[in-house]
């Protein structure tokens, strides 16, 4: 891992650099990003509950963002393929841009368009909408990732990670409570459902999309793009390459659904009879199912390389060797350690974050109370915690905070407990959205810095989507089940778990501070980058 060693800059510098054009683009490219995913989390889960939809269904609906956790599969096909006519006119990043913004725009009318207790199949639609959203709102994450790091030289990436950041917040706000607020307006609640509000809400937050879209026709591509060569290989080759990602999609989801049909009976027995234990093995087989469906999917490229259907070296370009160059720097030993710590860092955070909406309305508050205090209140309380990680960070070094981030974050879960006894009072409320989103921010600041000092520059967009992919896998998948713990145990005993499984990753960055060799590769990294 790379040691910091910036040089201080004085205050005037520091604040002008704010008005850079490309911090401004970053905003609004942030915001932007900010948009779909809570409309995927939280502001749909209220949606279907009020509309009466079980907890244990609401939540699964948190697999519709696992296109997030896969966006490393696609990630090399996004920096590799020209889109046909839109790349020469508008270059390889903004293309890419233009078109995931409009799928998501698309989604997210979709979505709209669908009452979910209209018709037994409208459920499954709707389903089908966020897992469109999600897969291209992750695609629009990939490609302002590279665009940011193309975009400015290595002094200005702290100020556009921050004003991406700010930007993404914002959006998350919009999205998150001005939606609850508007659809209150357009008047729906708990007691009265009205799907044309809820209509009308995810309509006009597709119309705030356009403000990405204009973002996206109005800036410049970035030099270090358009020096790339676009044309380095032939037609058919790109066609194969397509083709070998579309086999090995439909080989991963072939398998994925066919071991749910046979596994669909056991995961409701256990968890019927062991409420804990039962969600722990069914967990432990959709993990095993996961790693079947990938491995079937890897079979399938391994054969079609081995045939001579697709370019070899492509294949290992595109591929083989971020994956590799990873390994090369850290020893078996390290890097696994690392990528654990990667995969299970923001678990306490993201398995909570799952059935919070649920537990805000099962507990009784209203839409304009869960907008005012967690949504608006709440961002105020993320953004206080980024700035203060960030300077706790550079006093005294990452992984100190990281600790100190990973131990808050645990810790406040445990105030939950608290408020799922006090009921549906406000003071309590924003004491716990207080700390649990000061920690949560400064948690975040500092494991953004030590996934940046992961990633090689030699393969920044690669290793950058396979990390956050990984940071969000596991927390994801057992963030499905937790309305069915929650039903089977309370949210007393949920929340308790939720913070003891904190404590094995206080171990684990621990285990990263003391482990030799990656002291050893930081000295490396540093004199090859130098």
């Amino acid at each position: 891992m790379r040691h910091e060693n910036d040089t201080k800059r004085g205050w005037k510098e520091t604040l002008t650099s704010w008005g850079h054009p490309r911090a401004v683009t970053m905003l609004f490219l942030g915001f932007s990003a900010g948009i779909p995913i809570l409309l995927i989390f939280s502001t749909l889960s209220v949606w279907l509950r009020e509309a009466g939809v079980s907890r244990s269904a609401v939540t699964f609906f948190s697999w519709a963002a696992l296109g997030y956790s896969f966006k490393f599969i696609w990630a090399p096909l996004i920096d590799l393929l020209p889109l046909p006519l839109l790349t020469r006119i508008l270059g390889r990043r903004r293309s890419w841009l233009l078109v995931s913004q409009l799928m998501i725009i698309a989604a997210i009318c979709w979505m709209g368009l669908t009452d979910p207790v209209l018709s037994p199949t409208s459920l499954t639609s709707m389903a089908m909408a966020a897992v469109l959203l999600g897969f291209s709102s992750a695609t629009q994450d990939i490609v302002i990732d590279a665009y940011r790091i193309e975009s400015a030289e290595q002094s200005l990436q702290a100020m556009l990670a921050s004003m991406y950041i700010a930007g993404y917040r914002v959006g998350m706000l919009v999205a998150g409570a001005g939606s609850l607020y508007l659809a209150s307006w357009i008047g729906t609640s708990r007691e009265a459902y009205n799907f044309s509000a809820w209509q009308g809400t995810y309509f006009i937050m597709a119309g705030i999309m356009l403000l990405g879209v204009m973002t996206t026709l109005v800036i410049i591509e970035p030099n270090r793009a358009k020096s790339n060569k676009l044309h380095e290989y032939t037609v058919g080759q790109y066609c194969r390459i397509v083709g070998l990602f579309l086999c090995m999609v439909m080989a991963f989801v072939t398998t994925f659904f066919n071991l749910g049909n046979l596994t669909v009976g056991w995961k409701s027995v256990m968890t019927a009879q062991l409420p804990l234990s039962g969600v722990i093995l069914g967990f432990l087989i959709e993990a095993f199912r996961f790693g079947v469906a990938l491995a079937a999917a890897a079979l399938v490229a391994a054969i079609l390389v081995r045939l001579n259907l697709v370019d070899r070296p492509m294949v290992r370009q595109t591929y083989v060797m971020p994956v590799k160059d990873f390994f090369q720097r850290y020893s078996m030993r390290s890097a696994v350690l690392l990528l654990v710590l990667v995969g299970f860092y923001r678990i306490s955070d993201i398995v909570l974050g799952v059935v919070s909406n649920v537990f805000y309305v099962d507990l009784g508050f209203t839409n304009n109370e869960i907008a005012t205090i967690t949504k608006t209140f709440g961002l105020v309380m993320t953004l206080a915690g980024g700035f203060l990680g960030g300077m706790l960070t550079i006093r005294y070094g990452v992984m100190r905070i990281l600790f100190v981030g990973a131990l808050l974050s645990a810790a406040t879960n445990l105030l939950f407990m608290v408020l799922a006894s006090a009921g549906a009072d406000i003071s309590m409320l924003t004491l716990v959205i207080a700390a649990d989103n000061l920690s949560a921010g400064l948690a975040s600041t500092a494991f953004v810095a030590f996934l940046s000092a992961l990633t090689s520059v030699s393969f920044t967009a690669v290793q950058y989507a396979i990390f956050s992919s990984v940071m969000t896998l596991f927390p994801k998948l057992i963030g499905g089940y937790s309305g069915s713990m929650v039903s089977s145990l309370g949210y007393e005993t949920f929340f308790l778990i939720t913070a003891g499984v904190g404590v094995p990753v206080l171990l684990l960055i621990w285990m990263v501070r003391e482990e030799k060799g990656l002291q050893t590769a930081d000295a490396t990294s540093s004199k090859k980058e130098k």
